[in-house]
């Protein structure tokens, strides 16, 4: 059985749809379908069509409730720009859908137990853990999973951790490893791999010029997609306030 595991598409539908042309049998997504993008509308549309399993990212939560994302200060104001789109491009019933997602989810896949979840088990919204093999250690204790599933961070990696393996399929709509290309992961009868799909970032970048939201952000935005990752420039700092 093919697998595609997605995570933190943040309204990036060029970014989706390059992805979306590989080959599976199944699509899992890890939350924070909105944010950030110019399209969380048809993103939401297109994983509600086509994943068979969807846990509940903290942005996702966000729209679904008007409270804080909980992104780290930098990206606060870029949070808060956007936040309309999916106000205007989502129906109430969309947006409820949103909120109704679980923050948590178990499924078996050709034998093995998979433990899916957007951040981190002891938090499933909010914190951020990177490979660090002491901290999952920590996490997994008394977690029943063959492999754990996180996204959160924008940052892909594979991790053992005891008898356990934690996989983060990097971002799909925005990746913060300094590679713009999209970033996912493909289960294979049981193998896992961690793979990049270059998509139109100039679609993605006009778009954000196009949706309304401040020059100053959709310029920050683009350079994120652009340089996979935040480095404004000294003199362009945002108000994070």
């Amino acid at each position: 059985m093919r697998v595609l595991v997605i995570s933190d598409i943040h309204g990036n539908l060029a970014a989706l749809e390059a992805v979306a042309s590989v080959s599976c049998d199944a699509v899992v997504c890890l939350g924070d379908l909105v944010g950030y993008g110019p399209h969380p509308g048809p993103v939401v549309r297109w994983v509600r069509e086509n994943a068979a399993l969807v846990v509940q990212g903290n942005h996702d939560r966000a729209l679904a409730e008007h409270v804080a994302p909980g992104c780290r200060d930098e990206f606060r104001t870029l949070a808060a720009a956007t936040f309309c789109l999916g106000q205007r491009q989502l129906s109430p019933e969309e947006i409820a859908y949103l909120g109704s997602l679980p923050r948590q989810a178990v499924r078996v896949f050709d034998g093995v137990r998979y433990l899916l979840v957007h951040a981190t088990p002891s938090d499933p919204l909010y914190r951020y853990l990177g490979a660090d093999s002491a901290a999952w250690a920590r996490e997994l204790s008394g977690i029943v999973a063959d492999v754990v599933l996180a996204g959160h961070t924008h940052i892909p990696f594979d991790l053992q951790v005891g008898h356990s393996r934690v996989v983060n399929p990097g971002s799909v709509g925005q990746p913060k490893d300094g590679d713009p290309r999209a970033s996912y992961a493909l289960i294979d009868d049981g193998q896992i791999q961690l793979l990049r799909k270059a998509y139109p970032v100039e679609r993605t970048a006009k778009a954000l010029e196009e949706s309304g939201i401040g020059p100053k952000e959709a310029a920050a935005l683009t350079r994120i997609l652009q340089q996979g990752g935040l480095r404004l420039q000294s003199n362009e700092a945002l108000d994070h306030g």
